[in-house]
């Protein structure tokens, strides 16, 4: 049986797209676990763009499938075209584009909006309970998705208290976690691991919690549960 995991890729570059690295290790661990992936974005303009060097925005426009591109080497849907009834599981790489251009969390904290056919992907998984693996900030975007589901979700944004906590102004439940593991909400099949929530953290942390949660969401497709550890 072939097994599909869409990846959702919100530009490129931690700052204002998709984080690469977690972005990278996300597509080797589904490979790993023996699936196929499809990434897929917005065909819109991301937020803004910035120099990484100087941390400064640049005065020019660059659109989110073109940019997240790069990451899939070339290979890259546009999310209207998609729907979650044609794979196993969903798979939210972090990065700053997450809270800027899928949604306005880096804006507007827990009154953000979030974009349409971002919500609609979101829910469709939550809906035909699809696994989802959130990445680094992407739990975030997730939680905003599923607020007028009113489900009893359980995350993590890693282990700063404010961050997670600011998760329960909609009404989810955080667990601190570090970057070498992950946290598992069962009953809602969603799985989060906090990556580079962690500034400090290594790129061998980052692996090993990346490829536990991915471990974990494809498990949970194919009816096994994976227990944090």
């Amino acid at each position: 049986m072939q097994k599909n995991v869409l990846v959702l890729l919100a530009g490129c570059g931690a700052k204002d797209g998709a984080e690469i690295q977690e972005s990278v290790l996300t597509l080797l661990a589904i490979k790993k676990e023996g699936c196929n992936y499809t990434c897929a974005s917005l065909n819109k303009n991301q937020k803004h763009v910035l120099n990484f060097i100087e941390d400064s925005e640049i005065d020019q426009e660059r659109n989110m499938m073109v940019e997240a591109a790069r990451i899939s080497r070339g290979q890259m849907e546009d999310i209207t075209n998609l729907s979650m009834k044609d794979f196993d599981a969903l798979v939210i790489p972090g990065g700053f584009g997450v809270a800027k251009n899928f949604c306005s969390f880096a804006f507007d904290g827990t009154k953000a909006s979030v974009e349409p056919e971002i919500k609609k992907i979101i829910q469709e998984a939550y809906e035909l309970k699809k696994p989802i693996g959130a990445i680094c900030i992407a739990p975030a975007l997730v939680a905003l998705s599923l607020v007028d589901k009113n489900p009893n979700i359980t995350m993590t944004l890693g282990t700063a208290q404010e961050a997670n906590q600011n998760l329960t102004e909609i009404g989810v439940k955080f667990k601190t976690c570090p970057t070498s593991s992950f946290t598992v909400d069962e009953e809602n099949k969603i799985v989060s691991s906090p990556a580079y929530m962690h500034g400090d953290s290594t790129i061998v942390e980052l692996e090993e919690g990346i490829s536990k949660c991915v471990k974990a969401v494809v498990e949970m497709a194919y009816a096994k549960v994976t227990s944090a550890n």
